[in-house]
């Protein structure tokens, strides 16, 4: 008898603290199994409808989407550097839940793997007639919005310019242009910005980089603003992309847009520095110390101005003079050109943090959740995104 009570002790709880100590633990538990199954598949916890093309370009729709409505909201996510249209997939699938009437989401994969050093020019080509035969294949879509992270914010703003109707509606593809994304894009190249730590922040080693970005194709050249043409007088395209020109409405196709919103890491992007993803000058970044956690989405900072609002710039500093034997003063200059030309549009800036993350290294991949696996902290970040995504 003494036993079975014993045994029974062994088995109950003796007291409601040590309940809710277990029941804790089991939800805890629950919590994280079911974050791991929702990661460990490719649905991310969410079906679709997938179609890929011969190019492994991929089109997403919502499984539970009514068969008799057709989504009218075109969304194209662009990949970055060395990238593919799978690293979009978890922010694809977040978009879908959430819209699920409304969005067709196109993640781009004809400038994929080692596509990316072809260039800024010929990627942006290659993704004006993707685009372009994805909008034929459904011809009941009325609006389209672009995101793109790292490089792929470049090559979209390049893309939007080829697609860009010249008439009074001012049309992108014939659609109705509403949000424009980018996600630690370089909109003034990576020249020059001392953020990735082989270099130790020295000039004179970015010097040298600056001289090798032959090595990344001409991407490299485009990123590095070295790819001036001698004799024809074409400044760096990047600095062209800042500008209208005879050929490509660059800035018209980009104003054309209802939203334009950049997203910057603030710490530990070793890829993208923080000022040429926020498109500030580097005296305009708000001091870090200053800046606090945003409630709801933990990893997005907001300061003594909360640096997620709308920001136009009004009156720009004086233009550099261009010095082409001094590659600092070259370099800001240039940047200084880009920046005025730029932020002739209103731009909604979100800065982001991982400090305190364990994924903090992987900044530049976090903020996508490139791979839920290793990057998942930047959940909460896609969220945002979505959340403030207009329909």
């Amino acid at each position: 008898m003494e036993s079975e009570k014993n045994l029974q002790e062994t088995i109950e709880p003796k007291t409601s603290d040590e309940v809710a100590k277990k029941l804790k633990k089991i939800n805890r538990r629950s919590l994280i199994l079911n974050k791991l199954r929702c990661f460990g598949s490719t649905d991310y916890g969410y079906p679709t409808v997938d179609e890929v093309d011969g190019d492994g370009n991929l089109d997403m729709q919502s499984a539970s989407t009514d068969k008799k409505h057709s989504p009218t909201h075109l969304v194209v996510m662009v990949n970055g550097l060395i990238g593919s249209a799978h690293n979009w997939r978890y922010a694809a699938k977040q978009f879908l839940k959430n819209y699920p009437d409304d969005l067709i989401v196109h993640c781009s994969d004809r400038n994929s793997s080692l596509l990316t050093f072809n260039g800024v020019d010929v990627m942006g080509n290659r993704l004006a007639n993707e685009v372009a035969s994805v909008i034929k294949r459904y011809p009941n879509l009325e609006k389209i919005s672009f995101i793109g992270h790292s490089l792929g914010g470049l090559v979209a703003r390049y893309a939007i310019a080829k697609l860009y109707g010249d008439t009074q509606d001012s049309r992108i593809g014939g659609l109705v242009p509403t949000n424009f994304i980018t996600v630690a894009t370089p909109h003034l190249g990576t020249g020059g910005h001392r953020q990735v730590p082989l270099f130790g922040g020295s000039n004179t080693v970015e010097k040298v980089a600056h001289q090798i970005s032959w090595v990344l194709g001409r991407t490299g050249r485009h990123l590095f603003l070295t790819d001036k043409t001698h004799g024809h007088g074409h400044p760096p395209l990047l600095l062209q992309m800042a500008e209208d020109s005879q050929e490509l409405k660059f800035l018209s196709a980009l104003q054309s847009f209802r939203r334009h919103v950049v997203y910057a890491n603030a710490h530990f992007d070793h890829i993208v520095g923080w000022s040429t993803s926020s498109i500030r000058r580097r005296n305009e970044l708000p001091k870090r110390k200053n800046l606090v956690r945003s409630s709801k989405y933990p990893h997005i900072l907001k300061g003594d101005r909360d640096t997620t609002k709308t920001i136009k710039q009004e009156s720009p500093a004086p233009m550099l003079l261009l010095q082409p034997n001094n590659f600092k003063t070259a370099t800001a200059s240039m940047e200084e050109a880009m920046i005025r030309g730029l932020t002739k549009i209103s731009w909604e800036r979100v800065d982001v943090s991982f400090k305190g993350s364990k994924q903090r290294y992987f900044a530049h991949n976090t903020i996508q959740v490139n791979s839920p696996w290793i990057n998942s902290d930047g959940a909460d970040i896609i969220q945002h995104l979505v959340d403030n995504f207009q329909i």
